[in-house]
């Protein structure tokens, strides 16, 4: 279980800036084998909550617990998959999935036996050897999955990883990552822009509203799992529409109410019937 109390992290400004409040007052828990998804804004602080947790940054107040032990920096518990990718160029696929458990002193034969049962997992069998410029976006980031699930976390932190890739690819990742998880039910905590991902991966849904970042809304999503195996059926249900119209509405409302705010739009310039509503 992953406890987080009245988390607060303010950037410092530069010599000509404020400083910046990422998130404020931020409380939640997740569940053990929970699919966590998060959604909101573009600059709400959902990147810094997941470096938060995955102990990369400190904060200025409040508290994260780890199956009651407090996060104190980077740990064998949790494992980062970066939008980004984040490979090293310079190894093999084989390589790069067996980073990490070499890193824990595992000996060869063990960390290449489960590098490649993980290969074969995420479709890359026959790929061992390449590099990642010799591979797509989606073979790479297949290869971060593997080597994030290597180590075996109990928490699995994952950026946007999909963000960067086609449509087709992303979808096919999705039901991968779904198939995965049923399996392993390892606690993901998961960060897109998509509603429609949010809602199809997620147990729920944590609407975070624009800087600095707080809970706006928790939205659950009731949809019978597993999910992998019937993926176009769980889209085109009306539950899955509800819940995300739903998102859809609340980021509106904010994004609208945030330009109207900057704008002035309640100021003397704004049209009568805003002024006197």
């Amino acid at each position: 279980m992953i406890e987080i109390t009245g988390l607060c992290k303010t950037f410092p400004g530069s010599r000509d800036s404020e400083p910046i409040a990422a998130l404020q007052d931020f409380t939640l828990t997740i569940e053990d084998n929970e699919f966590l998804t998060v959604l909101g804004p573009s600059g709400c602080g959902k990147t810094t909550l997941l470096r938060l947790i995955d102990g990369l940054m400190q904060w200025e107040s409040g508290d994260i617990l780890i199956d009651g032990e407090p996060v104190r920096g980077p740990g064998p518990d949790r494992a980062m998959v970066f939008q980004s990718f984040a490979l090293m160029p310079w190894a093999s696929v084989l390589s790069n999935v067996t980073f990490g458990l070499e890193l824990r002193g595992v000996p060869e034969s063990q960390r290449k036996a489960k590098a490649m049962e993980l290969i074969e997992m995420v479709g890359l069998s026959g790929f061992e050897k390449r590099y990642p410029t010799a591979l797509s976006g989606g073979m790479q980031q297949r290869v971060g999955l593997a080597r994030a699930l290597a180590v075996e976390p109990k928490v699995l932190l994952m950026d946007e990883p999909f963000g960067a890739l086609d449509e087709q690819t992303r979808r096919l990742l999705q039901e991968e990552l779904l198939q995965i998880w049923e399996t392993r039910r390892t606690t993901v905590v998961f960060i897109t822009h998509s509603m429609e991902e949010a809602v199809l991966l997620g147990d729920r849904v944590v609407l975070m509203s624009a800087r600095p970042g707080r809970i706006e809304e928790i939205v659950p999503v009731p949809l019978p799992r597993p999910r992998s195996s019937h993926i176009s059926s769980v889209e085109a249900s009306p539950e899955f529409a509800e819940i995300t119209t739903k998102l859809w509405n609340r980021l509106r409302d904010m994004q609208t109410s945030r330009r109207h705010r900057a704008a002035g739009v309640h100021g003397a310039d704004a049209p009568a019937q805003e002024r006197t509503a």
